[in-house]
């Protein structure tokens, strides 16, 4: 079995290389090489008591030098996410996957809630990145569109909690009213501005981007313009402080505003009065 401590911070142990650490919300493990640890409704990380999560859904284990993990549920689907939110892969059930970065996020939901996990080993990454590749054949790559400051920060609010958290899911993403609060922009300019993204993302041929602001298709078309915009640099976590920026800049012309009209109102009232005398 695991060894089990709380911290703020997992930190690997020297002498043991080989371990895995989970860290679930700031309770962590410290799994060694001849064990299996089970999550899942009656696993050995015990999340909570939720009817919709699977008593044996994923299975850690150690098998030549490396650590895998397994689905071993019928209904639930996991994402892992490198540290660096750079390489995303779908553990559907029945699948199973090498660990092949040092650190990696998991996430899944079961019913209403979403649960995220870190994953993190000693070892060397097994995977490594490349620069730029040219293609000289094939269909034509969608190119960057051009934004304006205002469309980027609509992108920015809506992508917020995937920049923040790198393995974040969909239900992660704010509704359209959320992001205009945390923009200090009335919803309707917010839905006007989203249009006119989606709207040049579409003829520059980004996909799921079509669709209404009724329910489901909202929904959708929010989270396909995160997902590309994240996935394209279009936005990244150095972006974030604009969004207070702009926020503050919005809540000051907001405060002058009230404040003008009220001297206003003041004004006509003083004048009312001298006009009685």
């Amino acid at each position: 079995m695991s060894d089990l401590t709380w911290t703020e911070r997992p930190e690997i142990d020297p002498d043991r290389p080989d371990e895995l650490v989970l860290d679930f919300s700031g309770e962590i493990h410290r799994i060694g090489t001849d064990d299996a640890f089970v999550i899942g409704r009656g696993g050995d990380l015990d999340i909570d008591d939720n009817p919709y999560l699977h008593r044996r859904f994923l299975v850690l284990a150690h098998e030549g030098g490396l650590w895998w993990i397994a689905n071993e549920g019928t209904r639930l689907s996991a994402m892992l996410t490198d540290g660096d939110g750079l390489v995303q892969s779908r553990l559907a059930p029945g699948a199973r996957l090498p660990l092949v970065f040092r650190r990696i996020i998991l996430t899944f939901s079961a019913g209403p809630t979403t649960y995220e996990i870190d994953l993190i080993t000693a070892g060397e990454d097994h995977f490594s990145g490349i620069d730029g590749v040219h293609q000289a054949t094939g269909q034509t790559t969608i190119g960057v569109t051009p934004m304006t400051k205002s469309q980027l920060l609509l992108v920015l609010a809506l992508s917020e909690p995937v920049l923040r958290r790198a393995g974040t899911g969909a239900a992660e993403i704010p509704s359209s009213a959320a992001a205009a609060a945390r923009l200090g922009w009335p919803l309707t300019k917010f839905n006007r501005k989203l249009d006119n993204v989606c709207e040049k993302l579409d003829r520059g041929g980004v996909r799921g981007l079509r669709g209404g602001r009724a329910g489901g298709a909202a929904s959708n078309r929010r989270t396909a313009l995160v997902e590309h915009a994240v996935a394209t640099l279009m936005v990244t976590a150095e972006d974030l402080p604009m969004l207070d920026q702009e926020h503050a800049a919005n809540r000051g012309a907001a405060r002058e505003a009230d404040t003008n009209t009220a001297s206003i109102g003041a004004d006509k009232h003083t004048g009312a009065e001298g006009g009685q005398d």
